[in-house]
């Protein structure tokens, strides 16, 4: 076996210690929620939880926890997976750190149409507000997450192939356009309207219903499968397209199609609960070093990007009560913001000395 070949299966010979760390984090992941399902508002016991999900309980229970607070947790586990597998895959077919959907443009894309929608379907829409609201938010946010991905791959392009060290300075630039076109559309959109834009946009999971937790739920059933065949592919993609092609890897082909489930999840997951911020970018940097590979691991991100934001979300719902400041929750996003800006500084850092 050649030492090129050798790296390639690296992640095979690793499997083991990113196999225990995956079931880490999906255990911790389920304890977190369990714990989410018990705590609010309404404090519940958690064998009493246990017992409303294996169908026992009274009817007050079961409204709390089945209607209420499960949907809430079972959308934060499938948006932390979405995300966290989107930003894997940015990370490793550009070969750099900082590319996550919420930085390359992905995520504003994905926001700035769902916000059209928003807007065009409310009470200010006008004669538009029925097309608007057949598109739905999660088509809208897909159509908008691609288009933003198409426009940063076409600018990247560079003697007919993408340069990857372009992809974050123009997915910056991208992504402050389509954030400047959600900033008009909350200026001109009915106050309702935009009030409930401006929350969404925020990244939160409050009054999540079955309605928002269903489509994310079948685009990481589907698409996470899918990202994970290409398992061998995305090792010799690390390497260099040419490196990767002479192992037999049809590059262009690999690219495209995980460029495109990338796009699709993080598309999803902010139809789901908005543009939660850091989870992509964190979680598959933590993933990778705590497997000591040489990317990002998909199975391990999917699980410690669930556990990351159901744990960010039981904190937002949660901490001011216990720090006695109020009773407001916060939006997830505010959490994961706080959590996750330290660590971008630290890798633009790490990066800068790198150099």
């Amino acid at each position: 076996m050649t030492a090129v070949e050798e790296a390639v299966s690296k992640p095979a010979v690793a499997k083991p210690r990113t196999m225990v760390l995956a079931a880490t984090f999906a255990v911790a992941a389920v304890v977190v929620a369990l714990f989410s399902l018990s705590l609010g508002t309404t404090k519940l016991p958690l064998d009493e939880v246990l017992r409303t999900l294996l169908g026992a309980g009274d009817s007050g229970t079961q409204l709390i926890v089945l209607e209420l607070r499960l949907p809430r947790v079972a959308t934060g586990l499938l948006v932390g997976i979405a995300f966290a597998v989107s930003g894997a895959l940015l990370q490793t077919l550009s070969r750099n750190p900082l590319a996550s959907p919420d930085i390359v443009g992905v995520n504003s894309g994905a926001s700035a149409a769902a916000v059209t929608v928003i807007v065009l379907a409310g009470s200010g829409g006008g004669n538009l507000s029925g097309a608007a609201a057949k598109v739905g938010l999660p088509l809208a946010a897909v159509l908008g997450g691609l288009l933003a991905t198409l426009t940063v791959g076409l600018l990247s392009i560079q003697r007919g192939v993408v340069d990857a060290s372009r992809v974050v300075l123009i997915g910056v630039g991208v992504a402050a356009a389509a954030n400047s076109l959600v900033a008009w559309l909350l200026v001109v959109g009915d106050v309702t309207d935009a009030g409930r834009a401006a929350a969404w946009l925020a990244g939160s999971l409050n009054a999540r219903t079955w309605s928002d937790a269903i489509p994310v739920g079948l685009a990481v059933l589907i698409l996470l499968p899918v990202a994970m065949m290409f398992n061998r592919d995305l090792s010799a993609l690390v390497l260099g397209d040419d490196v990767a092609a002479s192992l037999g890897v049809r590059v262009s082909r690999a690219r495209l199609l995980l460029l495109i489930v990338a796009t699709v999840l993080a598309a999803m997951a902010t139809a789901g609960a908005g543009p939660i911020a850091f989870v992509a970018l964190v979680a598959p940097q933590i993933a990778q070093r705590l497997a000591r590979v040489d990317r990002p691991p998909l199975l391990t991100t999917a699980m410690l990007g669930a556990l990351f934001v159901t744990l960010a979300d039981l904190v937002a719902r949660n901490g001011l009560q216990v720090l006695r400041v109020g009773p407001y929750e916060l939006p997830v996003g505010v959490v994961t913001a706080a959590a996750g800006a330290p660590y971008l500084l630290q890798l633009i850092g790490r990066q800068q000395k790198g150099r």
